[in-house]
């Protein structure tokens, strides 16, 4: 009996181990592409308050419940939350050290998973009722002729990837790694190729088109001369900081690429056995 017990905790723990990182992949990828949602939020949110304010009945409220609950609680929180996050991963790419939010590739200490599980429940909770009110009341981010450049929108998707990847690193991973092992886990290339695929599907399916609200509609209303409002103001900083960072990413790779270019010259003037070419 005892053998027989023996036998069926080593099936099982067999068993969680084929499975786990397989699930622990899949999981940190849905919950990281919340980031990027809350983005297309924003956008649509943008776009909802533009069309209200040059609506001739703009005091006509929202048709879904879950659109006209989430608007009720406030969004202004599901701003602070995408701004912090944003900052942290500007400031985290300019000095190159961890600020605001710490990632912790070692021991996960509590207070840390403390707050990532809050910063993780409550992003989810907004971007949840959110895009699903906003998809019960058909109201997306389509409402505006007007397209960024090219250049513009690859460094908004550099910048939106780099804010993705420091969002996993520092809230997402630690709390499934604590959930599922306890301890902290290594990252693996199949995971951030993974969180890549992800956020290029939701970009082009979605996001490309939509995300742009946060910009044209301020400018919009200003050629309008329609008030601007705090939440057009944010809406719009997010957009631009977010291609800061991808300025920012962009620049570390040229740097990057010059100093590994400057390595092949240099050791090409050196022969095979470490001693400089006579001339």
């Amino acid at each position: 009996m005892l053998w027989q017990q023996t036998s069926g905790q080593q099936k099982a723990k067999e068993f969680y181990a084929i499975f786990a990182e397989p699930f622990q992949v899949l999981t940190i990828t849905i919950l990281s592409i919340l980031l990027p949602l809350s983005f297309l939020l924003l956008a649509r949110l943008s776009c909802y308050s533009y069309l209200l304010s040059i609506a001739a009945d703009p005091a006509q409220p929202p048709s879904s419940f879950l659109f006209s609950l989430f608007l009720n609680c406030k969004p202004v929180i599901l701003y602070f939350l995408v701004s912090f996050v944003s900052i942290s991963t500007l400031l985290h790419g300019l000095t190159g050290r961890i600020t605001l939010l710490s990632e912790s590739p070692g021991e996960i200490y509590r207070p840390r998973l403390y707050t990532a599980w809050i910063l993780l429940c409550t992003l989810q909770l907004c971007v949840g009722l959110g895009i699903e009110g906003s998809i019960a009341a058909e109201i997306d981010g389509y409402s505006f002729d007007n397209e960024r450049s090219l250049l513009s929108r690859v460094i908004f998707f550099l910048g939106l990837h780099e804010t993705m990847l420091y969002w996993c690193r520092t809230v997402v991973k630690p709390v499934v790694d604590d959930t599922m092992f306890g301890v902290a886990k290594e990252e693996r290339s199949v995971q951030t190729v993974a969180m890549a695929v992800s956020v290029g599907i939701l970009w082009w399916w979605r996001l490309r088109d939509e995300v742009e609200s946060l910009v044209i509609a301020v400018e919009s209303r200003r050629e309008r001369l329609v008030g601007i409002g705090m939440a057009d103001l944010l809406g719009w900083l997010l957009y631009y900081l977010t291609v800061a960072i991808g300025i920012v990413r962009v620049v570390k790779g040229v740097m990057w690429v010059m100093l590994l270019c400057r390595r092949v010259r240099g050791n090409s003037h050196h022969n095979p056995c470490g001693n400089e070419d006579k001339v």
